[in-house]
């Protein structure tokens, strides 16, 4: 079973080389790293509906260039800076996976960049 890396080209904050891939691929399993709502290498987005909406269209970027879409991720890891952010994240979260949405959790913590949210996503795609 061939396993395939997708890049950790320089796209962190000030252009580093991020230490691990944004997704990796192995039988049919799409598992894609963190992401936050960076763009050219910075957090952008004051509130957590920009933030959400960038932070998706992150991932969904990566699930696209992979070959997948938001109809084969069947679970993802969230985390919010803050609480009380968690319901107007949650509106924006719907209107991207609609009536079939992935398995989720949803954490607060504290993170490593200057972001109110990130997600991680498992796809898979069989054969």
């Amino acid at each position: 079973m061939p396993i395939k890396r997708y890049g950790a080209e320089k796209s962190g904050a000030g252009g580093q080389n991020l230490p691990f891939a944004r997704a990796v691929e192995a039988g049919g399993w799409l598992y894609v790293s963190g992401q936050v709502a960076m763009k050219d290498g910075e957090i952008v987005g004051n509130g957590i509906v920009e933030q959400t909406h960038l932070t998706i269209r992150n991932v969904i970027a990566i699930l696209e260039e992979a070959g997948y879409g938001l109809e084969h991720v069947v679970r993802c890891g969230v985390w919010l800076d803050d609480p009380r952010d968690f319901w107007s994240f949650n509106a924006v979260y719907k209107s991207y996976f609609g009536e079939h949405p992935p398995a989720r959790a949803c954490v607060q913590s504290h993170m490593m960049v200057d972001c109110k949210v990130e997600i991680e996503c498992v796809a898979y795609k069989g054969p």
